[in-house]
């Protein structure tokens, strides 16, 4: 099964959901605040529809509770 690693830049309350390349990251913009996971939610979402992968394949390596993040989505 082949998988990709991203580190992901999380700008949350941002006006718009998107990810945006950056230098050597992505940048995540996402509406929801970093309250109880939403952020988290929200990135997760983003990520699978991006990547046409359901939201169980992706997963937050590290970083749950920073704006730095490392995820992996699984079965590309």
């Amino acid at each position: 099964m082949l998988f990709l690693k991203l580190t992901v830049k999380v700008i949350p309350r941002s006006s718009r959901s998107e990810l945006v390349p950056d230098k050597e990251n992505l940048k995540a913009y996402l509406h929801s605040a970093p309250d109880k996971g939403k952020a988290n939610k929200e990135l997760v979402e983003l990520v699978a529809c991006r990547y046409n992968v359901p939201k169980s394949r992706v997963v937050i390596l590290s970083g749950e509770t920073s704006r730095n993040k490392i995820l992996e989505v699984l079965g590309l």
